[in-house]
C-alpha cells in the first residue's frame, strides 16, 4: 500500500536546538520537528503493501500498522488526552490496542498477539494517525502558555519515541521479509557499488583516569542518560573501526563456533540448542555465503561491518581475538569529539556499508551502520531518577539481564543518536543490526 507524503529533513537536535531558559523547547522548533518525524514514519512505510502491514513474524517484533498506529496512541495518550478538553479518540478500543507496556497507561493487548490485530484496517490506521495530526497542530497553535510548558516535553519525547519505532519498522519488516519463501525486496538501495579503500583497523590508545560520560543538562536526553558522573577508567585502545565479514569469516572458519572455550556458558548453550554457526540472516550454498538484505538475497561482502550478531557472538569473537568488547564507559570517552556522521536511515541504503577512508579522526563508524555491542550491563547511573508517571516506565523498568550498544545504526535517524545515547538488549538478541567493536587493556 502506498502512502505518498512529502519527507521534510529531520533536523539534528544536536544543530539547532531552541529552547527557553527554563529548558522549554520553542514552539515552532518542536511543530518541526512533529511534522518531519510524522512524515518520515509514512515515508518508510511508502514501499509496504497492504498485506505487509499486518505480520508478526515473531514475538520480539510489531506489524507495521501497529507501530503507526501505537505512535499515535502516544501523543494522543500523553498530549491531547491532558490538552483538549473534551478530546475523543476515534475508538475507544484503541487505547488497548496499541498501548505497548505502559502499565500505568491501562490495560493492553498482548505484545506476542498483535499479529493477529487484523481490525482496524491499515486505511483507519492512516486516518487514525491524520486525526491525531490535526488536533497536534491545532495544539501547536493554540496551546496557552501554561499548557505549552506542561506538555512540550511529552512531545518532545514522543518525537524521539517515533524514531525508534522507525528503526523499528525497518528491522521488524526486514524480519517479515526473511521469513517470505519468495523473499520480497523492501528497497533497492542496500548494495553500494563503485570503487573502495581498503582501510586497515588500528589500534587507538585512551589515557586512564577520571572521566565524565552522561548525559549534560541542555537539550533533549532520555532519563538513562542521566545524571552525567564521574568514571575511572585503566588506559585503554579501541579499533578504529567495526569489524568486517571478513574477519568473523576467519572466526568461523577457524572453528569459532565449534569451540567452547570461546564462549559464555550461556552463550555456548545457546549454540547447542539453536544450532547457530553464522551470523543472523546468512545462509551457505555450499560454495559461498549469502544473507538477506532489504535489498533481497546476495552474497556476503567482505567488505563490510559484520552485523546481526548477539552479544554471545561479539564476546566470542573478541575472545577469539585476543580481545574484548569495551565497555559503555569506554566507548563514550573514545566518542567524544568524533562527529556524529555515517550511514544512517536517511542514507535509505537499509544496510551496513564498508568503511571509507579516516576523516576528522582516528576513529570511523562510530556512529551508523551497526549498534556496537559493550560489555557492560544495563543500570541505572549514580543517581538516576525516572520521569514521573507513566513515561517514567520508559527505560528504567528494563534494567535487568540486559547488556548496553552504542552508536546507532543504518536503521536509526541521524537526528536520533548521540554519545551518550545508551540502547539496551538481552545477549541472545541478533535481529537488530548490531556489530562489533574490539577494545583491549594491552596498551
Amino acid at each position: 500500500m502506498e502512502a505518498k507524503t512529502k519527507i521534510r529533513r529531520q533536523e539534528s537536535p544536536e544543530e539547532k536546538r531552541r529552547y527557553d531558559k527554563a529548558g522549554i523547547p520553542e514552539r515552532d522548533y518542536l511543530r518541526e520537528s512533529y511534522r518531519a518525524v510524522r512524515d518520515f514514519s509514512l515515508f518508510l512505510s511508502a514501499p509496504l503493501e497492504t498485506e505487509d502491514f499486518v505480520i508478526q513474524s515473531m514475538p520480539d517484533a510489531s506489524p507495521t500498522k501497529w507501530h503507526l498506529a501505537h505512535t499515535s496512541w502516544f501523543f494522543e495518550t500523553f498530549v491531547l488526552s491532558k490538552a483538549v478538553k473534551g478530546y475523543k479518540s476515534p475508538s475507544p478500543q484503541y487505547a488497548y490496542l496499541f498501548n505497548s507496556y505502559y502499565i500505568q497507561a491501562g490495560e493492553r493487548h498482548l505484545r506476542p498477539k498483535r499479529g493477529l490485530i487484523s481490525r482496524p484496517t491499515v486505511r483507519e490506521t492512516l486516518d487514525y494517525r491524520r486525526h491525531v495530526d490535526e488536533h497536534m497542530m491545532r495544539f501547536f497553535s493554540g496551546a496557552n502558555e501554561k499548557a505549552w510548558k506542561e506538555l512540550a516535553p511529552s512531545i518532545e519525547i514522543g518525537i524521539h519515541h517515533e524514531q525508534q519505532h522507525q528503526e523499528l519498522i525497518v528491522t521488524d519488516i526486514k524480519h517479515v521479509f526473511s521469513e517470505n519463501p519468495l523473499r520480497p525486496v523492501y528497497s533497492g538501495g542496500a548494495e553500494r557499488k563503485g570503487p573502495r579503500t581498503d582501510v586497515p583497523n588500528k589500534w587507538v590508545p585512551f589515557d586512564g583516569g577520571i572521566h565524565t560520560i552522561g548525559r549534560e543538562d541542555g537539550g533533549f536526553g532520555y532519563d538513562n542518560e542521566y545524571p552525567s558522573h564521574k568514571v575511572y577508567l585503566e588506559p585503554f585502545k579501541i579499533n578504529s573501526r567495526l569489524v568486517t565479514n571478513r574477519e568473523y569469516m576467519e572466526f568461523m572458519e577457524d572453528g569459532g563456533y565449534g569451540n567452547g572455550a570461546l564462549w559464555l556458558s550461556e552463550g555456548w548453550a545457546k549454540i547447542q540448542s539453536t544450532g547457530w554457526n553464522a551470523p543472523f540472516y546468512w545462509e551457505s550454498d555450499g560454495d559461498k555465503w549469502r544473507y538477506f538484505t532489504l535489498s533481497g538475497m546476495r552474497d556476503v561482502d567482505p567488505d563490510e561491518p559484520v552485523c546481526h550478531v548477539s552479544y554471545f557472538e561479539a564476546d566470542a569473537f573478541a575472545r577469539w581475538a585476543g580481545a574484548r568488547l569495551p565497555t559503555e564507559a569506554e566507548w563514550e570517552v573514545a566518542a567524544d569529539g568524533v562527529p556524529i556522521e555515517g550511514n544512517f536511515v536517511e542514507e535509505k541504503a537499509f544496510h551496513p556499508v564498508p568503511a571509507s577512508a579516516p576523516g576528522k579522526g582516528p576513529l570511523i563508524q562510530m556512529y551508523g551502520d551497526v549498534w556496537e555491542w559493550t560489555q557492560s550491563a544495563y543500570a541505572s547511573y549514580p543517581g538516576f531518577k525516572t520521569l514521573p508517571g507513566a513515561l517514567g516506565e520508559y527505560n528504567g523498568k528494563f534494567m535487568c539481564n540486559q547488556l548496553v550498544l552504542r552508536g546507532g545504526s543504518c536503521a536509526t535517524s541521524g537526528t536520533h543518536i548521540r554519545k551518550t545515547y545508551r540502547n539496551f538488549f538481552p545477549p541472545d538478541a541478533r535481529w537488530q543490526f548490531m556489530g562489533i567493536r574490539l577494545a583491549s587493556d594491552d596498551v
